[in-house]
């Protein structure tokens, strides 16, 4: 629930979509918008942020010790969820999505919402492209693998050098967040930072805006009520592709 009551769940299936991440379904439906995410507890090691992928899952990749836990269950295991939080994707009428690795999650509700005219999809080799086979039967996908295993050979934004931009109202993004400074980059130069938004990861403790784990440096926007969708034009100056703060509030470059 969104007042931050946690609701314990029941894990109805685990499916896996590539090498190392996996969905996890559960018994109970959330309602919200693409973009938002859910505080997931998993008894005994963490609670971490996790974007909803579809209105009862989420989308792993096993990269922790919470998702190394969560990796380690099974249906029929439980686990807590708070939210949804957050500010999601602004809606549009013709949308350009861009994803690397497990940020297709957050933006394949987006998708099915029928809004994304297109979708440019990245991953360092073809097995762990992410949602191919559902993308491609809701929008125009066109495929980056740093390996040229499939699709365009090389990163995924370099599929932005023949795209013309100016036709989408909005453009989405989520990925490694190199990444996203990258495609920041290539839509300032064309002046349409304003009109593009990245989803941020940063740590978060509560995930209801009081601890101040997740501010970003200068504003101090927190990414967990503020975001964790920003526009690009408020990112341009900001510690966006350049570092992190870790659970002690040490900075980590990026």
């Amino acid at each position: 629930m969104a007042d931050g009551t946690p609701v314990t769940v029941t894990i109805t299936r685990i499916k896996n979509e590539t090498p190392n991440i996996r969905s996890f379904f559960f018994d109970q439906p959330f309602v919200f918008n693409p973009g938002q995410f859910v505080m997931v507890w998993v008894p005994g090691v963490d609670e971490i942020p996790m974007a909803l992928s579809s209105l009862n899952s989420i989308t792993v990749q096993n990269v922790g010790d919470a998702t190394s836990a969560l990796f380690a269950m099974k249906p029929g295991d439980r686990i807590g969820i708070r939210g949804p939080f957050g500010n999601g994707f602004t809606p549009g009428e013709k949308v350009l999505a861009i994803a690397g690795g497990v940020g297709a999650a957050p933006l394949l509700p987006l998708v099915r919402a029928d809004c994304v005219m297109t979708m440019l999809l990245g991953a360092k080799t073809e097995p762990e492209l992410l949602f191919l086979d559902q993308l491609d039967e809701c929008t125009d996908v066109v495929i980056a693998t740093d390996d040229g295993s499939q699709g365009h050979k090389g990163f995924v934004t370099t599929l932005l050098d023949d795209l013309n931009l100016a036709v989408y109202d909005r453009i989405a993004v989520c990925g490694p967040e190199v990444m996203m400074r990258s495609v920041l980059a290539k839509v300032t130069e064309k002046g349409l930072e304003h009109k593009t938004e990245f989803s941020l990861h940063r740590y978060m403790k509560c995930g209801m805006g009081v601890c101040g784990s997740c501010c970003i440096d200068p504003s101090g926007l927190r990414v967990c009520r503020d975001g964790p969708v920003f526009s690009g034009s408020v990112l341009q100056k900001s510690e966006f592709g350049h570092y992190m703060r870790d659970a002690s509030g040490r900075k980590k470059t990026i």
